[in-house]
C-alpha cells in the first residue's frame, strides 16, 4: 500500500498546476488529478509530470473531494488545490506527521499571496484540515467543504502558499459566483432573507477583517479585502432576496 496519495482537483488550472505538482513531487508516493472538464493543457500537463489523471463532472466541492478520496491508493491523503503549494518546512511537517501518526487528521495553514505579497494578518490564521488517514475523514458543504472527523486534530508546521486570484477582476469574478452558492445553499437550508441582516452583516464581517484580524496592518491591501468582505456578504444576501422572490413571482420577477 502507498504511504501518502496527494489529491489535486482541476478544472483549466494550466496556470497553476505545474507548480503545484511540483511541490509534492519526492514527497508523495502518487498524485492524483482529479479534472472535471478542462479545456486547457491542464491534464497534458498534469500527465506529463507523472501524476495520474481522471475525471469525474462536476458534482460540488465536498462530492469531487468525496470521490478523489476513493480513487487514492494512499494510506494517508494530501488534499491540495491546483493554485496552491507546499513550502518546504510543510512538507517535513507532513514526513513527520505520518512517522509519528499523533492524530489521524492534521490541519495546515493557508496564507495567501495577495496584490505581490503574502499576507500576514488578514485572512490569517486560516486552518484547514488537509492531512488525514483514508477512512477517517469525510467532507460536507457547497461552498467551503467541512472536514467531519472524531477525536482531535494535530497542527502542522509551515505554510500552504495559496494563489487565488490573478486580478482584482478575477476575484470579484470569483466572490460574485461564491456568493450566490452560498445564497443556493442558505436557501436550501431553509434560512430566510432578513433586511436587517443585508444592512448589518457587510459592516461587521468588514469590520472583523480590518480590525479584529488586525487588516490595517496591511496598508492598502487591507482596504481592499475589507471591502471585497462587505461585497461578497452583501451580495450573499441580495441573491437569497432574489431567490425568494423568484418563488414568488416567477419569469415575470425579470422580464
Amino acid at each position: 500500500m502507498k504511504r501518502l496519495s496527494v489529491l489535486i482537483r482541476t478544472k483549466n488550472e494550466e496556470r497553476n498546476i505545474q507548480r503545484a505538482i511540483r511541490s509534492a513531487q519526492g514527497l508523495a508516493d502518487e498524485i492524483v488529478v482529479l479534472d472535471s472538464g478542462s479545456e486547457d493543457n491542464t491534464i497534458k500537463l498534469a500527465r506529463d509530470m507523472g501524476a495520474e489523471v481522471f475525471f469525474k463532472e462536476w458534482q460540488g466541492y465536498s462530492q469531487q473531494i468525496n470521490y478523489g478520496i476513493e480513487l487514492c491508493q494512499g494510506e494517508w491523503i494530501f488534499l491540495l488545490d491546483a493554485d496552491e503549494e507546499l513550502t518546504e518546512e510543510l512538507r517535513d511537517s507532513i514526513r513527520e506527521a505520518i512517522s509519528t501518526q499523533e492524530y489521524k487528521a492534521y490541519m495546515v495553514n493557508r496564507r495567501t499571496y495577495y496584490m505581490g505579497r503574502f499576507l500576514s494578518h488578514a485572512w490569517q490564521p486560516e486552518w484547514r484540515v488537509r492531512l488525514f488517514k483514508k477512512g477517517h475523514v469525510r467532507f460536507e458543504g457547497v461552498l467551503h467543504e467541512k472536514a467531519i472527523f472524531s477525536g482531535k486534530a494535530g497542527k502542522l508546521k509551515g505554510y500552504l502558499n495559496h494563489y487565488s486570484f490573478k486580478s482584482l477582476n478575477h476575484q470579484y469574478k470569483k466572490l460574485v459566483e461564491y456568493a450566490r452558492l452560498m445564497a443556493k445553499a442558505m436557501k436550501e437550508e431553509g434560512k430566510k432573507f432578513r433586511l436587517y441582516k443585508l444592512l448589518l452583516n457587510p459592516f461587521w464581517d468588514a469590520y472583523k477583517v480590518y480590525f479584529l484580524k488586525l487588516g490595517f496592518l496591511e496598508g492598502l491591501r487591507g482596504i481592499s479585502i475589507a471591502f471585497s468582505t462587505f461585497f461578497y456578504v452583501f451580495l450573499k444576501y441580495l441573491f437569497l432576496w432574489e431567490m425568494e422572490l423568484k418563488e414568488k413571482y416567477g419569469d415575470k420577477l425579470w422580464k
